[in-house]
């Protein structure tokens, strides 16, 4: 601290040079937070393997949009989901009881045709 102090001192001196020595010699650089240093501790791992609960979600969202289940008849969607749960489960079988359901209510909210706007909505968003 006294080594600042003494340069800081003999700056005020010299004048207009005071800060050339300010920006290497830092008279508060004890009040500064402490430099972290790149220990690689906390190195970037990489993309993390999805669990099987995402693949299954993603694997049925994939296959509503590629057998257009979005718009068709409610009897026909109930019947095309009782299939592709039953699918599902047997290629999935980590997934438990409460997963398959929770599987099964994503889908059937992810099957619903979007909202159409009426004219009360329309007027009310503008």
């Amino acid at each position: 601290m006294t080594y600042c102090v003494t340069i800081v001192r003999r700056a005020t001196v010299i004048g207009p040079t005071i800060w050339l020595y300010l920006l290497y010699f830092n008279p508060f650089a004890h009040y500064m937070a402490k430099q972290q240093r790149n220990s690689g501790a906390r190195r970037y791992a990489g993309p993390t393997e999805p669990s099987p609960f995402e693949q299954a979600r993603d694997e049925l969202f994939q296959h509503i949009m590629r057998c257009g289940v979005v718009g068709a008849a409610p009897e026909h969607v109930e019947e095309w989901f009782a299939e592709t749960i039953k699918y599902m489960t047997e290629r999935f079988p980590e997934l438990n009881e409460q997963q398959i359901e929770e599987l099964k209510t994503l889908g059937l909210r992810f099957a619903q045709p979007p909202k159409s706007r009426t004219e009360s909505n329309a007027a009310s968003a503008a």
